[in-house]
């Protein structure tokens, strides 16, 4: 299992990040990529130029986050 060193070992340049909101947003300010295995950057389009945080899926899961529900393969 990926600790969080881990993660931010991990290269995610070129990464496409997915719109993940939960209801209807114009802004769609929340983004998420898979990033490895067991690997996830959550972005912020308002804030481009700020580094995406890093969450394996179990600590998605435990903040209640499914990216299959955005489209995204466990």
């Amino acid at each position: 299992m990926l600790d969080g060193t881990d993660l931010y070992a991990l290269d995610i340049d070129g990464t496409s990040f997915v719109k993940a909101c939960g209801g209807p947003c114009t802004e769609g300010c929340v983004t998420l990529a898979r990033i490895g295995e067991d690997a996830w950057a959550l972005g912020d389009s308002k804030g481009p130029d700020a580094q995406p945080l890093r969450f394996t899926t179990e600590e998605l899961d435990a903040a209640g986050i499914d990216p299959a529900r955005f489209g995204l393969g466990v």
